[in-house]
C-alpha cells in the first residue's frame, strides 16, 4: 500500500466505525478511541462556530448533524475554523432540518461572522475625506470596501433569530432581513438593513458607482453604516 493510500483508507476509517482497520494497524482499540475523539473534535468545531445553529436544535440533534456533515465533508484543512464553510449548504440540503427553513440562514450569518473575524486589516478611509468630495466626484466614485464587509439576504429574521440567543436578547419577530457585517474593531458588527439600502449597498459591493447605488435608494444610512464600521478603504 502507498502512502497516499494509506491515508486515504486511514482517513475512511476515520469517518466510518462500521469500516476495519487501516492495514498495517493492530490495535483497534486504540484506533477506536483516536476516531471518537476525532470526531468530538469536529463536533465542537461546530458548535463553537455555530453556537446559535447548536441552541436552535438541542444538543442531541446537533450531534446528529455534526456527525452527518462530518461523513459528508471531511476536513481539507488543518484549520479547524475553516471545517464550517460548507455547513450552511449542508443544513439545507439535510432532510431532518427542513422543519426548521430559517436554520440554514442562521448558520449563514454565522458563517459570514466567522469569515468577517478573519478577514484581512485594512486602513479605513477618514470621513473628511469624503466629505471633501464635490458631489460630482463622489457621485461618479466607486467605493472599496473592506475585506471583513459581508452581506446577507434571508427569508426570515435571522439577524432578529440571532440577536435572541445573545445576552439580553429579545424575541424575535417575522420577516425577511437584510444585513450588513463590519468589523470596526475586533469584532464583527452585524445590522439590519432597509430593502433599498441593501440593494444600493450590494450594487456598490459589485462595482457601482456611488450615483448608480443612489438610483436604488437613499445612501444616507448606507454611508453612516460604512463609515461607523470602518468599512470603506478606497475610492476610485
Amino acid at each position: 500500500m502507498t502512502g497516499r493510500s494509506f491515508q486515504a483508507d486511514f482517513a475512511r476509517a476515520l469517518r466510518e466505525p462500521d469500516r476495519p482497520l487501516p492495514d498495517g494497524l493492530t490495535d483497534s482499540r486504540r484506533f477506536a478511541v483516536y476516531r471518537n475523539t476525532h470526531a468530538v473534535t469536529l463536533a465542537e468545531a461546530l458548535a463553537q462556530g455555530f453556537p446559535v445553529v447548536a441552541a436552535l436544535v438541542g444538543a442531541e440533534f446537533f450531534a446528529a448533524l455534526a456527525g452527518a456533515y462530518r461523513m459528508a465533508h471531511p476536513p481539507r484543512s488543518p484549520l479547524l475554523r475553516l471545517y464550517g464553510r460548507a455547513f450552511p449548504d449542508f443544513i439545507a440540503g439535510f432532510p431532518p432540518a427542513a422543519a426548521l427553513p430559517f436554520l440554514a440562514d442562521v448558520a449563514r450569518l454565522e458563517w459570514a461572522l466567522l469569515d468577517s473575524a478573519e478577514a484581512a486589516d485594512a486602513p479605513a478611509l477618514p470621513p473628511a475625506s469624503l466629505a471633501a468630495l464635490p458631489p460630482d466626484r463622489l457621485y461618479a466614485a466607486r467605493l472599496t470596501l473592506a475585506p471583513a464587509v459581508r452581506l446577507l439576504s434571508s427569508a426570515h429574521p435571522v439577524l432578529s433569530i440571532w440577536r435572541a440567543h445573545q445576552p439580553g436578547g429579545a424575541a424575535p419577530g417575522p420577516g425577511a432581513e437584510r444585513i450588513l457585517i463590519t468589523r470596526p474593531a475586533f469584532d464583527p458588527v452585524p445590522v439590519a438593513l432597509s430593502e433599498a439600502s441593501f440593494a444600493a449597498l450590494r450594487m456598490l459591493a459589485s462595482g457601482a458607482t456611488v450615483g448608480e447605488a443612489a438610483r436604488h435608494g437613499d445612501l444616507t444610512e448606507v454611508f453612516t453604516l460604512l463609515l461607523d464600521g470602518g468599512a470603506i478603504t478606497g475610492l476610485s
